[in-house]
């Protein structure tokens, strides 16, 4: 049996179009890339802001084995039972006594087991507790596991570079979430984290960051705050695929897995 792990990082699922998109891809990715785990961020997963239970549910059915999520994951107040209930995670560095969890082990049976964490960036979002810190507690915590996983959600790049150093040779697979924009710098780190600041979005392609463009570009005009819809049309799905040794927990490959999906019935 190969000791590699296979995980499939997909970016920000947005709306009712990403759910739908990452239904139809999802489940022949992973045949096609041998994938052994699937991990998604879902905070816009129902209506653009915030997750609800049966939208997580929707994404676990369709392969999704754990969602994570950032500042949106409390648009929806629905979602809270189902923090404790099933495996969706919020950011860890929020503090005490929110609900939810920030961290998990996922168990991939004869393969071992895979950490993953999330945590929120601090330069241009809420103020919350150092990411830096709260990472250093997490990666304690699961120092057992040799196959660990991170989603900052941030906005700042730098921020993100920042940490990519930080847990350089600590984590296997960091990526970034929030931006809904794909970057272009995946890659392995020199201590063996692989790496990409941001992984895109699974949405609208013909959007602003998958809201209707009308909404942004009245708010940007005038000043005054506009009421965002989920755009339509097509949708673009963005992820990385990594190789990880599940011995040394060390990235071997990282590799952008980027697609265009039809959502018209004869698509």
């Amino acid at each position: 049996m190969s000791d590699t792990i296979r995980v499939l990082a997909v970016g920000d699922i947005v709306g009712r179009p990403g759910r739908h998109a990452a239904v139809r891809l999802i489940p022949r990715l992973r045949r096609e890339h041998d994938i052994d785990m699937v991990v998604a961020n879902g905070e816009n997963a129902s209506g653009g802001f915030g997750l609800t239970g049966a939208g997580a549910r929707e994404l676990f059915s369709a392969g999704v084995d754990v969602i994570t999520s950032g500042n949106h994951i409390w648009d929806q107040r629905e979602v809270l039972p189902s923090l404790d209930e099933l495996p969706i995670l919020r950011p860890m560095n929020y503090p005490a006594g929110t609900p939810g969890r920030g961290w998990l082990v996922h168990d991939l049976g004869a393969k071992g087991s895979v950490a993953v964490g999330n945590v929120q960036g601090l330069v241009f979002m809420p103020s919350i507790e150092s990411p830096f810190r709260t990472v250093d507690a997490y990666l304690e915590a699961v120092k057992d596991v040799p196959v660990r996983l991170l989603d900052l959600h941030a906005e700042a790049t730098s921020e993100k570079m920042a940490m990519g150093h930080y847990v350089d040779g600590r984590v296997s697979l960091l990526w970034g979430t929030h931006t809904h924009v794909p970057t272009a710098d995946a890659r392995v780190l020199p201590n063996g984290t692989a790496y990409v600041s941001d992984l895109g979005m699974v949405g609208p392609r013909d959007s602003v960051i998958g809201m209707e463009p009308e909404g942004s570009l009245a708010r940007l005009l005038t000043g005054i705050p506009q009421r965002f819809k989920v755009a339509g049309g097509v949708v673009t799905f963005n992820s990385v695929v990594v190789t990880i040794s599940g011995t040394s927990g060390r990235a071997e490959s990282i590799e952008r897995v980027d697609h265009v999906v039809d959502p018209s019935p004869s698509a």
